[in-house]
């Protein structure tokens, strides 16, 4: 897999006009694929329903194991080998289920979603409401939808008798929305299963018939901690007290700013700050306690953020021009960085580029339009991109909907099916290509 640097859309698409091949029409088999998928249009939603309404945030390891189980006993129906991977007690994460196909033909597949939500046990929006064509749906854009796509593609695949020879891996991960740590443990299986596939399939959110991911930053996460002279404030800037924590803490994200930012597709973002003779910090429940007055120079100060890249060399770029920034502290106050690494970029590829070539020609096919690669500055981190580094793949191919992450998430009932059948094409046509 011959991995670019940073690539602009538009060059995506000079480069996806110069692949020569094209199936842009449908054969035999195809057009029976179409029809044992929409016979199954009522089946599918009446699953997601049942999905749906069990609730699954990431804390909640039982609603996670018990929708884990519902697509394990659907995929065991089908012809599949499947297990649900327990994570270690300490990590508070439920666990992943794989389901697998072996065969001798065709491109070897790895599919991927994930179970958990965003939505705990605590959350007002709990239930599947059906309003027309749209349903109201904690959970069922991001991304049991998604899941509910992957599996019934196959569903009527197998129903053909068109998965004989094909392999296949199904990862469903439990904690997608907030990873278990360490990254060694909870996506292990996931990355031992890509270096044993051919192709990548993300079935997170769609952004419409017309896009699909074939580039995603990665993400990380950083904390600065500041510490200052506590002292009665008309003595501040003496060269007795100094700046204070605040002052410090205060210069340093403004260099970020002047800094550190610019570079095309990386942002970064001080979400959480606090400050005054006296904080503390719960990364684990994102709260914090301070104490301080106005007449009493800051002591200490906090800030952590995010950071969004490309590329492993555009993080580390702009993690040591953070450093630097953070290194030259005010008069009397001290400062020092920390990092954590969350997902990794899914970088563009030449390989990338012509999967999203193949599924473009299934769409055309289909009279669904052209597709092409979205704005990675438009999407977050996903699992698929935890794989990048050994084969290549696309994202995107899950549910349409609104509102994800919100009480007012949604699902776009009318295009399941429509997603379904294009998604059911884009595997046979992989399995069939050696």
């Amino acid at each position: 897999m011959n991995k670019l640097n940073i690539i602009p859309i538009t060059f995506f698409l000079i480069l996806f006009q110069l692949n020569v091949f094209s199936q842009t029409r449908l054969n035999k088999i195809e057009k029976k694929i179409i029809k044992k998928v929409k016979s199954k249009k009522e089946e599918a939603i009446n699953f997601l329903e049942k999905v749906v309404n069990i609730n699954s945030g990431t804390l909640n390891k039982i609603g996670v194991k018990k929708v884990g189980f519902e697509f394990k006993s659907e995929f065991d129906k089908i012809g599949f080998q499947t297990k649900w991977i327990e994570m270690p007690k300490e990590m508070n994460r439920a666990g992943h289920m794989f389901a697998y196909k072996k065969g001798s033909k065709g491109k070897k597949l790895l599919l991927i979603g994930h179970l958990d939500t965003v939505f705990e046990e605590n959350s007002p929006f709990q239930t599947f409401e059906r309003k027309d064509s749209i349903a109201l749906a904690p959970g069922g854009n991001d991304m049991k939808g998604g899941n509910v796509v992957a599996l019934y593609a196959l569903k009527s695949l197998y129903e053909l008798n068109l998965l004989k020879n094909a392999t296949i891996t199904v990862a469903f991960t439990g904690d997608e929305e907030s990873t278990g740590k360490p990254l060694t443990i909870s996506r292990k299986d996931l990355i031992e299963a890509a270096k044993d596939s051919d192709i990548a399939i993300g079935f997170e959110n769609s952004t419409g018939y017309n896009d699909a991911t074939i580039a995603r930053r990665g993400s990380s996460n950083w904390s600065v901690s500041s510490t200052g002279k506590r002292h009665h404030s008309s003595e501040i800037f003496s060269d007795e007290v100094g700046a204070g924590a605040i002052f410090e803490i205060s210069r340093i994200l403004n260099k970020f700013y002047e800094e550190v930012k610019g570079e095309e597709l990386l942002t970064f973002n001080p979400g959480i700050i606090i400050g005054g003779t006296f904080a503390d910090f719960d990364k684990s429940k994102s709260e914090g306690n301070v104490f301080g007055k106005t007449n009493v120079v800051a002591q200490t100060a906090r800030v952590d953020g995010g950071l969004r890249f490309i590329s492993e060399n555009q993080k580390n770029r702009a993690r040591e021009k953070m450093k630097k920034i953070v290194e030259k502290s005010l008069p009397n106050t001290e400062s020092n960085i920390k990092f954590e690494d969350s997902y990794p970029a899914m970088g563009p590829s030449e390989g990338n580029i012509k999967l999203l070539k193949v599924f473009n020609d299934v769409s055309i096919s289909l009279g669904q339009g052209e597709v092409n690669a979205y704005d990675p500055l438009k999407r977050g981190a996903a699992d698929i991109s935890f794989v990048a580094e050994y084969l290549d793949g696309i994202d995107g191919l899950g549910a349409m909907g609104d509102g994800g992450h919100t009480l007012q998430e949604t699902i776009n009932l009318n295009t399941m099916e429509d997603i379904i059948i294009r998604t059911a094409i884009f595997i046979y046509r992989l399995i069939n290509t050696n």
